[in-house]
């Protein structure tokens, strides 16, 4: 079994400044965002006490872009999340947020990967593909890049079925992703 890279260790000194131990240089809240949207595991580190401030300054990186109208948590979700600290069902949430994810990922996957597939005997087709690798990277904040061409996420051979919403969400994607494709290339 290949070892996991090891996260990009950033130290926190006692002034607040982040300290990148690759780079040996100081980085920014932006900077670490940077990193993640690339695919990188990051663990940030308080220097003197060793405390893992990861969570942290995630949370912050997340509150950051949502005030600045980069809005992905829904207002409900973001009162559900508040109401998960005081109730049962805390113990759940992370579980539940971490498969929706995943299940989030290769369900985009799947959908690129099944409307690339008719067309690649189309002249031009590597160009824009090309285009929709760029366009699904900006859209998701560089998260598709963790995405296997396969588009599983696991090595289990079972596949979920979809749900017919499921299916009509993808099939709405794909549909406005053509839309934007084709305005691309006019």
């Amino acid at each position: 079994m290949a070892d996991e890279p090891k996260p990009l260790l950033i130290k926190r000194y006692a002034s607040r400044r982040l300290y990148n131990t690759e780079t040996s240089d100081y980085v920014t809240l932006e900077d670490i965002a940077r990193f993640i949207r690339q695919g990188r595991d990051v663990q940030i580190v308080d220097l003197k006490s060793g405390d893992d401030l990861t969570r942290q300054y995630l949370l912050q990186i997340v509150a950051e872009h949502e005030s600045k109208g980069d809005s992905v948590l829904p207002l409900a979700v973001l009162t559900d999340l508040v109401r998960s600290y005081t109730t049962q069902a805390h113990s759940v949430v992370p579980q539940f947020l971490a498969a929706s994810f995943d299940i989030l990922r290769e369900g985009q996957s799947k959908m690129m990967e099944t409307a690339m597939k008719p067309m690649a005997s189309v002249p031009g087709f590597e160009a824009m593909q090309a285009q929709q690798r760029a366009f699904l990277k900006a859209v998701t904040g560089g998260m598709s890049e963790q995405w296997s061409p396969s588009g599983k996420g696991n090595d289990d051979d079972a596949e979920p079925a979809l749900s017919r919403g499921e299916i009509e969400d993808i099939r709405k994607q794909l549909a406005e992703l053509q839309a934007q494709l084709s305005k691309l290339n006019t």
